[in-house]
């Protein structure tokens, strides 16, 4: 799962990533207005956190830029405003969640976990995709019931695909969900190939059917029964 945190402090935004990335998160980083909108621009997030107040416009004006884009993403506004006429506007505009500063990050992990289930996976804590069921809190997969052992990008890479199952996935968008900012695309390409190629194998292994469809030239397409 893929965070942005907006946030012009960077102590505060280096607690949270401490934090959030050992819980499996792929985190990236914005101090600034015009840099979170150039990330929202470029790559899509399963959640970007938002600081209401930037040093070059504010947290309510990039919401708007968010759904004007019509980015499937949540949004958890972070700020030491807690006048309830700033968590109105916010919410008002688009997002799904307001937390005032200071804050515990166990917290905001579980308001995260809960807002990426509601928004992708229907409110649900786990993911049928034919013999193929994802825990994505627990990061445990099970094939006909027994487990499956996968790398985290292994697992990033499954969960991305059953998220959007059905759907034709640009080789370039697997990438970045991976890699993120940092990607290389020549380098991401082929390590995305293996990824798959692994976890095809993986999923064989254990009984289940082949769910990948390559579109040559495009990428791929994960539909399960």
């Amino acid at each position: 799962m893929k965070l942005l945190v907006v946030e012009d402090d960077h102590e505060i935004q280096d607690s949270i990533l401490a934090y959030l990335k050992p819980e499996g998160y792929t985190c990236e980083q914005a101090f600034n207005f015009k840099e979170g909108l150039n990330k929202v621009d470029f790559f899509n997030y399963d959640c970007v956190l938002i600081d209401i107040n930037l040093p070059d416009g504010t947290g309510v004006d990039l919401i708007k830029a968010l759904k004007r884009m019509k980015k499937q993403c949540g949004i958890i506004v972070i700020t030491a405003r807690d006048a309830i006429n700033d968590r109105v506007k916010a919410l008002e505009f688009g997002a799904d969640d307001y937390l005032v500063k200071p804050f515990n990050l166990a917290e905001l992990n579980a308001r995260i976990k809960s807002l990426i289930r509601r928004i992708n996976f229907n409110g649900e804590s786990q993911i049928v995709a034919g013999d193929v069921t994802i825990f994505p809190e627990n990061f445990k997969v099970t094939v006909k019931g027994k487990p499956l052992d996968l790398t985290k990008k292994e697992f990033e890479l499954l969960l991305f695909f059953a998220s959007n199952s059905g759907r034709v996935i640009a080789k370039e968008s697997l990438a970045s969900q991976l890699w993120g900012e940092n990607m290389d695309f020549s380098y991401s390409f082929d390590f995305v190939y293996a990824q798959i190629k692994n976890l095809r194998k993986k999923l064989r292994d254990k009984g289940a059917k082949d769910y990948f469809q390559t579109i040559y030239g495009v990428g791929y397409k994960f539909e399960a029964e």
